[in-house]
Order: structure tokens, then C-alpha cells, then sequence
């Protein structure tokens, strides 16, 4: 008897644990991803789709692709007042042309650290069997870089606020340094109060 009591009051002391439940009144829809969008006149999706598909058609009607050459991707760099992840933009630009089966990519410099440090653990670690590890000496050497930057000039008054973004993209010969290939694409956009 003295138990049920003794539980009955330590059950009474307990405050039950509820959490709050947050229920947001809003709608979410899929939207579609060609779309051109024009929330603001920041750089957005639209921009970035029309940078690669001009980029990418370009590139691939120049011919400079014969025998599927090596490429790799140095940097763009955003020269614009706004924060834009360039990589975003060179990584569409790669898989629009990897898919074309004209071109293969080497690491870029951003990503090369991580296959250096791969490459040395399969090649030192004795983990692997005979004859599976990556040897160090291997890898392709690119012959071609691409390079570039995204520029912008905004101009307002009391009415009207323009946006002009320019992008350029240069693909060098590793080994010459010459300039094989250049394009540019510009976009504008306008807001008025």
C-alpha cells in the first residue's frame, strides 16, 4: 500500500512534456526550373541558365573540342557588389559539356587537394590489394583551362534601379598560354518603383 502511494506521488509531481507544435500557414508549389524568374534584379536562375547555355553552345560550335581534350577549371571571380556563388555557375557550365562526350575534365585547382590526398592513401596505406591502388604518375595533365569573371554595373535614381551583369569566360592553352577561345554574355535588368 505504502508503494502505491509512494508511485502516486511521484506520478502527481511529473509535468507532462509536451512540445509545441508550429504550423505554418503558407503554400508551397514546385515551380518550373526553366521558368525565367524575376523575383528581383539580382542575379538569379534565369541568369545563371542563360550564362551556361550560351557558354556551352559556344564552346561546342567552335570546334576547338577534336580528339576530346583535357580541360580543367580555374576560378570565375564575381567582381559584382552582390554575393554570387560562381562555382555554381562553371558547375553547369562542366556537366552541360561532359554530357556533350566532346570534352573530359581534370580536377580543378579547388578540387585537386582531395585527389592528392586519395592517391596517397591508396598508394601508401597497404590497405589495397596488388595492382588496385592508383600509382602516383597517372593522372591526365589538362590542356586547356577555363577562366573567368562575372562583372556588374548598377545604376539608380528615384524611379528606376538597372542591373548589368557581363560575364566572360577565356579557355587558355595550358602550355602555350594563348588565348583559344573567348565569349561573353550580358544581361540587364530593370526594376522601376
Amino acid at each position: 500500500m505504502l508503494g502505491l502511494v509512494a508511485t502516486a506521488a511521484v506520478a502527481g509531481c511529473q509535468t507532462p512534456v509536451s512540445s509545441p507544435v508550429v504550423r505554418l500557414q503558407r503554400q508551397v508549389n514546385y515551380g518550373d526550373n526553366k521558368a525565367t524568374e524575376l523575383v528581383t534584379n539580382e542575379f538569379g536562375s534565369t541568369d545563371l541558365q542563360m550564362i551556361a547555355e550560351k557558354m556551352v553552345g559556344s564552346l561546342l560550335e567552335s570546334g576547338i573540342f577534336q580528339g576530346r581534350p583535357t580541360v580543367t577549371i580555374s576560378q570565375v571571380k564575381n567582381k559584382t557588389s552582390e554575393y554570387i556563388d560562381t562555382t555554381n555557375v562553371m558547375n553547369s557550365i562542366q556537366t552541360q559539356l561532359v554530357k556533350s562526350g566532346k570534352v573530359r575534365f581534370t580536377r580543378s585547382i579547388q578540387e585537386m587537394q582531395q585527389g592528392v590526398d586519395e592517391l596517397n592513401r591508396q598508394a601508401q596505406s597497404g590497405l589495397y590489394k596488388q595492382g588496385t591502388a592508383a600509382k602516383v604518375g597517372g593522372m591526365t595533365a589538362a590542356k586547356y583551362m577555363l577562366e573567368g569573371e562575372l562583372t556588374s554595373i548598377v545604376k539608380q535614381n528615384a524611379n528606376t534601379k538597372d542591373v548589368f551583369y557581363k560575364f566572360t569566360l577565356k579557355m587558355f592553352d595550358v602550355s602555350e598560354g594563348t588565348i583559344e577561345w573567348a565569349e561573353e554574355k550580358e544581361i540587364r535588368k530593370t526594376t522601376k518603383r
